[in-house]
């Protein structure tokens, strides 16, 4: 059982005054079998009355307003949250051939987790590699969806600014390449062409010893965000598997929400009015329950940033953060 400290502070700088911002915060983490959120706090600069809201897939929705004029928009969300072991059921060992018979029944229950979306529509490439993956793994379902992961992490190279937030599979299939984002794009289009329900799941990854073969893990550094997959095995439930940092889903991700792709979970997403244009910056912190000392330090923070946004004078302005 372990008890994390994070900080996550969003900083929107504009060259020139803008009013009337409103943002969507998805930054609390969500309360299940394997963790709870044992405080939450949101606080803005300039400050603003908010409210919140859970969506139909379970996540909070944070909702703030800054009406005035500003030049800087600071979003900072603080949450302490307790993980803690819970039993895994076992996967059946279901046939690739009974998971034909049941397609269906799954479409009508798990709509949502099936079908393409904007992020992830179904592209004959994606059919391939989930060919592939079939034709490797030993014939369950269990194991073609750890085949598939698998096939992601090591035929494709993680690569910080290789796509972009708004970048679908056709880019990071185009490239070989992607972060976590993409990696988890890839995966739910690989099972859900084959009939398997399937979910992105945004949230953090808190850093751990990093062995000669974690390649993948010291490119990302355990204070960032970070994006995996969830994917619905028939007579065993739903199960995690996170494509970029190829090893099984622990206690060090914790989950802060659910969607069909990135764009049902972006961190913050919102509109201003103006002709400034902006520039955005993340900090990422976290720390543990109590150091050597008995004393809760924050981890060096892992900072991002995206340029790429422009205004549209006197209209609304469309931000989000990957």
């Amino acid at each position: 059982m372990n008890r994390f400290h994070l900080l996550h502070a969003t900083e929107f700088i504009y060259d020139g005054p803008v009013y009337e911002s409103y943002n969507e915060v998805r930054l609390r983490p969500i309360d299940d079998d394997r963790q709870s959120c044992l405080s939450f706090r949101l606080i803005t600069n300039p400050a603003s009355r908010g409210s919140s809201y859970k969506d139909g897939y379970g996540n909070w929705i944070h909702v703030s307003s800054v009406l005035p004029h500003h030049r800087r928009l600071r979003i900072e969300a603080e949450s302490v949250v307790l993980v803690h072991e819970a039993p895994v059921p076992e996967p059946l060992s279901m046939p690739l051939a009974e998971l034909d018979a049941m397609r269906s029944d799954l479409f009508e229950e798990h709509f949502e987790w099936l079908a393409p979306s904007s992020y992830v529509p179904y592209l004959p490439e994606l059919a391939e590699i989930s060919k592939t993956a079939e034709a490797c793994c030993d014939g369950t379902v269990a194991d073609f969806a750890q085949t598939a992961s698998d096939f992601i992490h090591e035929n494709f190279v993680y690569m910080k600014g290789a796509t972009h937030v708004n970048s679908s599979v056709r880019d990071s299939l185009a490239l070989r390449a992607g972060v976590c984002q993409d990696f988890a794009h890839l995966l739910l289009g690989v099972v859900r062409m084959r009939g398997l329900p399937a979910r992105y799941v945004s949230g953090y990854l808190v850093s751990g010893s990093a062995g000669p073969g974690a390649k993948q893990e010291e490119v990302i550094g355990g204070q960032a965000s970070h994006a995996w997959a969830e994917i619905f095995l028939p007579g065993g439930g739903w199960f995690g598997f996170d494509p970029t940092l190829g090893k099984p889903i622990e206690l060090r991700h914790i989950r802060v929400a659910y969607g069909r792709d990135y764009g049902d979970v972006p961190p913050v997403r919102g509109v201003y009015k103006g002709r400034a244009g902006q520039s955005l910056s993340v900090d990422v912190r976290f720390r543990p329950a109590l150091d050597e000392t008995g004393h809760e330090q924050f981890a060096e923070p892992k900072s991002e940033s995206d340029n790429s946004q422009e205004a549209i004078p006197e209209r609304p302005q469309q931000h989000s953060q990957q």
